[in-house]
């Protein structure tokens, strides 16, 4: 089920001042993490931005010792261990720079299905609450998987509503699997493992719920959808760090709006007005903005007798096609797929958009209609 390649891989990330970024930077260089641990650190330390403090502790066996006994854990608790430089991580994850080297995962992950991001206050009021369960009752139809930390308040109100209308959804962890916080909803958790659902983590067996692991859990809730939802938070609410990776990210952002006076709606307002979200004006219109309503369906009810046929030309239909079988690529990644120059992309691009055949998001990214 392991190979020697993930027992070095959780050995070197363990070491002090590996970090996710070191690690990716060493591997890169020298091609699996089993290759680090055996090469000199004279000759690791020609590797750019690696100094010697960075590789002082690699070679070290207790970590190794740790990686055998964290691979056993594993086993008995059939875990997962994706690693990044192996593709083993879901793409859009992948694509972030600061992407964990290890993801562990408990159940299923279907990464064919697209991926809604969905966070908030633990201190959910009635207003949040009925958001997301219509939120959930007005997209059931379609074929998604929604994504949460599974706290209290919005996050266990989004894997609630998931379940209740069959919708997979991932609970992302700030701990290891040794353990799990906040207790209330250990239930919770095995109700989404045993509905198809998934857990992922990227902290090993010896991880506590530390506070700054909640931010760092956050910025895999923004990676790994296309879009993130923030429902409730106050001024400085936690939420605001996962909207702001799923900024950095060019992820679509969306809020939802409320009163000036209410607490846990002034960080979402504050999002909107700093223009780092897109105010959320009805469900409908969320729906549409992250591609779930079909165009064709619209113009069927705008025009119920009439059928509307759109012949494409042969570049049009190379550049569709491809846009249709990868949903939210980016420019630079389609220029790469079909090689042909961005600039001369972009203009059938917009003759796609301007026939209701392909919708741009930020990050110059874009979906089939």
């Amino acid at each position: 089920m392991y190979s020697e390649e993930h027992l070095y891989s959780i050995a070197l990330r363990e070491c002090n001042f590996i970090g996710d970024i070191n690690f990716s930077k060493l591997v890169r260089r020298f091609g699996t993490a089993e290759n680090v641990w055996k090469t000199s650190k004279k000759e690791l330390s020609k590797t750019d931005g690696i100094g010697t403090k960075i590789i002082s502790d690699i070679g070290n066996t207790e970590h190794l010792k740790f990686a055998e006994k964290e691979l056993l854990f594993c086993e008995k608790n059939s875990i997962k261990i994706n690693l990044r430089h192996q593709n083993d991580l879901p793409f859009l994850l992948s694509e972030c720079d600061d992407a964990p080297a290890i993801l562990y995962q408990k159940g299923n992950f279907d990464t064919k299905l697209k991926t809604i991001s969905l966070v908030g206050t633990r201190n959910i009021t009635a207003y949040g609450k009925k958001f997301i369960e219509d939120f959930f009752e007005e997209s059931k139809p379609f074929q998604y998987i929604s994504v949460s930390g599974l706290a209290l308040g919005i996050d266990k109100e989004v894997h609630e509503q998931s379940l209740k209308h069959q919708i997979p959804t991932i609970g992302v962890l700030a701990h290891g699997f040794h353990t799990f916080y906040p207790s209330t909803n250990k239930k919770l958790s095995e109700k989404v493992l045993e509905e198809n659902g998934g857990l992922l983590t990227e902290f090993n067996s010896s991880r506590k719920p530390d506070r700054e692991n909640f931010i760092q859990r956050n910025r895999i809730v923004a990676g790994i959808s296309p879009a993130t939802i923030v429902v409730e938070t106050a001024f400085g609410g936690g939420s605001i760090s996962t909207a702001t990776f799923a900024n950095t990210y060019n992820r679509d952002v969306f809020a939802l709006p409320g009163k000036i006076s209410d607490k846990y709606s002034q960080g979402c307002n504050q999002l909107i007005f700093q223009n780092k979200a897109t105010a959320i004006s009805t469900i409908k219109d969320l729906l549409d903005l992250l591609g779930f309503n079909n165009t064709k369906e619209k113009i069927e009810e705008l025009f119920p007798h009439s059928k509307i046929t759109v012949q494409l030309s042969e570049n049009q239909e190379l550049i569709y096609k491809n846009i249709a079988e990868n949903p939210h690529i980016t420019l630079d990644d389609l220029s790469e797929k079909i090689s042909v120059s961005s600039y001369k992309l972009l203009p059938v691009i917009l003759e796609l958009e301007l026939l209701g055949k392909v919708k741009s998001f930020s990050g110059r990214q874009f979906v089939a209609m």
